[in-house]
């Protein structure tokens, strides 16, 4: 099992925007908890001859792998059959007789027992409905029965007769069974359909194939231990990942992380660095646990919401004067307008008509629509920094810097150790001769072992 390309591609992308740390076990059990995030492959294994073990066919038409060529043939066939053959019912007369019993299976008449075609189509339901039911045990399943309407519907079956012709053909061939369909399948199509592989890969989805029992049993086993301890899926996402110009690092020397750039430490003692870039170093070394959202809100606050001031209201004018302009519509309108409006005639200014009221601009509150200027200078200063690897933001939003490398202590200097006395020289050894034999100190050999002889040996009493 292994990673969709596609879908890793997305995966490295949205790291490297959001710039976070994520460990690499979630990111590979998150691939693994949907099907079509990942893909299945499938090899054939061999012995020792490099014959297989067991053998792979796989169907052209859908992508469907199977574990014999009899099961892919009778796949293809049945799934694919009116693109091959045309299936057409002709009229015929049904049989004659007088018919009282008929077998049934599964809701299915198979005729009399005592008709001639009766074997005939019970080998031909058994086929179709239970290939891998022994035949004996199919027929024992078979019920006798004495129905009039079961009687009926058979007789009115076999008034009519299937009829298939074959299609993409050079000649029209017309077959009246289905044994004699498979059998032209089998010789025209089969081996041009069905192909034997050493190789299959599936993509899990909607529409996916649907696996033999045995290979859907061994990838079932095989996704419960991964989906435990996903380490295919792993070692797959981090050779993608690198690739993709990730790097990877172990925090607290346990968890591995994927992330854009490996810690790096900031030594703000001796490196010279902006003050918006010591201020974020220093405010999260400070504040374990903070956040991106904490820190802007903190070093560069949102300002409150202001309002508008309520303009003041103008005085009435005279009566035998042209009504005067409020202030707030005096500046909206252009200054022209107000000219035609002083040059107004004076009957219509000398009229008793009231007063207009004065207009009031309602308090409009500032809404901004995005950071402002300090806090896009505390994110800019905060993305280098990630992008460094100085800071690093996790999964869940914690920012932490990066830690200062232990220095190893250095060995203590060994003490120099005095010359060596040149020692006497000392006087050779005279060579030593044979020994004699019963001279003291000679060993001798008996059936228990070695034993010193005695220097004299007694004499034997007679």
């Amino acid at each position: 099992m292994r990673p969709d390309p596609a879908g890793v591609v997305s995966l490295a992308r949205q790291i490297k925007l959001s710039g976070r740390s994520y460990p690499l076990l979630e990111v590979a059990s998150l691939v693994m908890q949907k099907p079509d995030r990942y893909e299945v492959s499938f090899r054939v294994q061999k012995d020792k001859e490099g014959k297989p073990m067991q053998r792979l066919w796989v169907c052209s038409l859908d992508d469907s792998a199977w574990l014999s060529e009899s099961e892919a043939a009778r796949h293809t066939l049945k799934a694919h059959f009116d693109t091959f053959y045309q299936t057409d019912r002709q009229p015929c007369d049904p049989p004659k007789g007088t018919w009282t019993l008929v077998g049934v299976f599964d809701e299915i008449v198979l005729g009399p027992p005592n008709y001639h075609g009766y074997q005939e189509k019970l080998r031909e339901v058994h086929a179709q409905r239970a290939p891998r039911l022994p035949f004996d045990v199919f027929k024992s399943k078979v019920r006798i029965v004495k129905d009039e309407a079961s009687v009926k519907s058979w007789l009115e079956g076999q008034s009519s007769r299937l009829q298939y012709t074959a299609l993409n053909v050079p000649e029209p061939t017309t077959f009246m069974t289905l044994n004699e369909v498979e059998n032209h399948f089998l010789q025209t199509h089969a081996a041009s359909l069905i192909k034997e592989v050493d190789h299959y890969s599936l993509r899990r989805g909607e529409g996916a194939p649907r696996l033999p029992e045995p290979m859907q049993r061994l990838l079932r086993v095989n996704l419960e231990r991964e989906r435990k301890f996903p380490i295919r899926t792993m070692t797959a996402l981090s050779g993608a990942f690198a690739q993709a110009g990730l790097q990877f690092y172990k925090r607290d020397k346990t968890v591995v992380q994927v992330c854009v750039a490996r810690p790096r430490y900031l030594d703000l003692e001796t490196i010279s660095v902006s003050v918006g870039v010591k201020r974020i170093i220093e405010f999260i070394d400070t504040h374990p646990g903070l956040t991106r959202r904490k820190l802007v809100e903190t070093l560069a606050p949102t300002p409150a919401p202001g309002t508008v001031p309520e303009p003041a209201a103008s005085p009435a004018p005279a009566p035998a004067e042209a009504p005067s302009v409020p202030q707030t519509v005096a500046e909206a309108v252009p200054p022209a307008t107000v000219a035609e409006a002083g040059a107004a005639p004076v009957a219509e200014a000398t009229t008793d008509a009231p007063a207009p009221a004065p207009v009031a601009v309602p308090a409009v509150a500032a809404t901004p629509t995005g950071p402002t200027h300090a806090q896009q200078a505390v994110l800019n200063d905060l993305h280098w920094l990630i992008h460094q690897g100085h800071v690093i933001e996790f999964a869940n939003g914690v920012l932490e810097t990066a830690k200062k490398p232990l220095t190893r202590p250095e060995p203590p200097p060994q003490a120099a150790r005095p010359p060596r006395e040149p020692r006497e020289p000392r006087e050779p050894r005279t060579p030593r001769g044979p020994r004699k034999p019963g001279a003291p100190g000679v060993l001798v050999s008996d059936n228990v072992g070695l034993l010193p002889q005695p220097a004299a040996v007694p004499p034997l009493i007679g």
